[in-house]
């Protein structure tokens, strides 16, 4: 079987169903929305959509709470909607990636429904179900993400069940054969469909550690978290037996068996452990995932120290892997407000695009990064993110990168003719598709121009990378593929900014690619504020 390889290099565009288009006016985004949009998806110049959960939910984690795994949710459409998205995002060559939530269901799913009636029924033993201590408190001091004890009590089996998550996901117990033959069936069913690759949620999630050891505290000033709350309990714990756990390997194994199966298909794991590069390390490769990405640029550090320091591990412990880069997705707060410091500016937006699409790996772009769109500041009235609900004033959630995609400058946006599910700032509409398309300068037309003119650029798609020494503000490197090489280039800050050349670095044919480039003048690369360079090395 021939395997192209689409997704090496390749940028793929996030939807978040629930906020892209809403076609029946009630107020959420759906699936024949997605159809009405795909033009817009592929003008901008990217190989393929991720899209994230549209599957049967009570939505209390709005879709990672799936109750069936092969149908879609009525607030989305139906599977043929779905048949229909898939044939025109190919027509106009798109490649199409799923979200697949697998270490954890809704525990209004059937299975569910059956294994907490009893301890000796079919599905006994699909879920993680613990006996209490002997003074009635959980079998050990597991934490929830979302805040809490990971253990909820069942009074039907007298024990408690790992959530991971919400109480309402319960976690999977991967450790059955049963659990794992079904799943993979399951996955089977939507690549019958046609689909071209996985996005696994959480997918070191899957197993625990079969003696439910406690994980051991971590240190006051160890408590830095990626992707929640700083003050969520959570981060006071080592991680070491609730998550990636060896058995996770042999799974992964076979999985890819499964997808090998199908012609050029592909698997993007999200992980986040307590050390995701290494885990993303082990998990990527020829007979496991084709791709992985963590949360080590969703963070709060925009430096040039440590964006060098994370692509160059990555690089250095990922020696026949892929990796896969986000700077922003539905679950972090939007990259221009994240590291902008209050310059949510359109240089920055399409500096940030940029950046992230000429490191070495592919890319996940969410959709409204093409626009610019920073965090929406969403009242507590109108959250609905139960994540936010708990932890809020200190942290407000996640709905602030959700808000509905801006089509127009109008009251709805073009989004819903409905009341959105949740509100839309002014300062998006502002920020438009329409607004945009109308400002050859605008953020929107420089991703664009960006974007289509990567394409062409097989050292950047595929090249290894060669950091530069440089001070702060500068970010520089080399792109290099079968002896051509280019020359990158990031002014982080909002002022003007030089950089010395490498003795013997001569370079030609220097442009921004509709970003604000720099000049080479005696040697000395001279940078605007949020500029980028790019040229080819003699």
């Amino acid at each position: 079987m021939a395997t192209t390889g689409w997704w090496r290099g390749a940028v793929i565009y996030q939807v978040y169903p629930r906020s892209f288009r809403d076609t029946d006016g009630d107020g959420v985004g759906d699936l024949p929305g997605i159809i009405d949009k795909l033009e817009h998806i592929a003008s901008l110049g990217v190989d393929g959509i991720w899209i994230s959960p549209f599957f049967r939910s009570p939505m209390a984690d709005f879709g990672y709470d799936i109750s069936d795994y092969r149908d879609v949710d009525p607030l989305f459409g139906t599977l043929s909607d779905f048949d229909r998205l898939l044939a025109k995002a190919h027509s106009l060559g798109l490649k199409v990636m799923i979200d697949q939530v697998i270490s954890h269901c809704s525990i209004e799913h059937e299975w569910f429904r059956e294994s907490r009636q009893s301890r000796d029924n079919p599905k006994a033993d699909w879920f993680v179900w613990a006996d209490p201590k002997e003074d009635g408190t959980p079998p050990n001091n597991w934490m929830s993400i979302f805040g809490g004890v990971a253990w909820r009590w069942e009074p039907r089996r007298e024990q408690y069940y790992l959530h991971n998550f919400l109480s309402t996901q319960a976690d999977l117990n991967f450790h059955n054969p049963a659990v794992q033959a079904v799943t993979l069936d399951n996955i089977r069913f939507w690549l019958d469909k046609g689909v071209d690759g996985l996005r696994l949620d959480a997918i070191n999630f899957c197993f625990h550690d079969r003696q439910l050891r406690d994980n051991p505290a971590k240190p006051k000033d160890k408590r830095v978290g990626r992707g929640f709350s700083p003050d969520n309990p959570y981060a006071y714990q080592y991680h070491y037996h609730n998550n990636t756990q060896p058995e996770n390997v042999e799974f992964l194994e076979d999985l890819r068996n499964l997808l090998d199966r199908y012609d050029d298909v592909a698997a993007l794991g999200e992980i986040s452990s307590e050390d995701s590069l290494a885990t993303t390390a082990e998990y990527v490769g020829e007979s496991r995932l084709h791709m992985g990405y963590s949360f080590e640029l969703l963070t709060d550090d925009f430096s040039v120290a440590y964006l060098r320091h994370t692509a160059e591990r990555l690089e250095t412990v990922m020696s026949d892997g892929w990796p896969c880069w986000a700077i922003s997705n539905h679950d972090v707060v939007r990259a221009v407000s994240r590291w902008g410091n209050g310059d949510a500016s359109p240089e920055l937006a399409a500096q940030l695009v940029a950046l992230v699409c000429s490191l070495r790996g592919s890319v996940c772009l969410y959709q409204g990064e093409e626009l610019g769109l920073p965090e929406a500041d969403v009242p507590y009235e109108a959250l609905q993110d139960p994540y936010g609900k708990v932890f809020w004033p200190n942290f407000k959630g996640r709905d602030g990168c959700r808000t509905p995609m801006p089509w127009n400058d109008t009251g709805d946006a073009g989004f819903s003719s409905g009341t959105p599910w949740l509100p839309i700032p002014d300062a998006h509409r502002q920020q438009s598709v329409a607004v945009q398309e109308a400002d050859p300068g605008s953020v929107l037309n420089r991703v664009r121009t960006f974007l289509h003119w990567r394409r062409t650029q097989p050292a950047l798609c595929e090249g290894r990378t060669r950091f530069l020494d440089s001070d702060e503000p500068v970010l520089a490197f080399l792109r290099e593929l079968e002896g051509e090489a280019m020359l990158v280039a990031f002014n982080l800050s909002p002022q003007p900014a030089e950089w010395t050349l490498p003795q013997g670095l001569q370079v030609v044919a220097e442009n921004g690619h509709g970003l604000l480039s720099g000049e080479v003048v005696d040697g000395r690369l001279r940078l605007p504020g949020r500029g980028a360079y790019y040229a080819r090395v003699a």
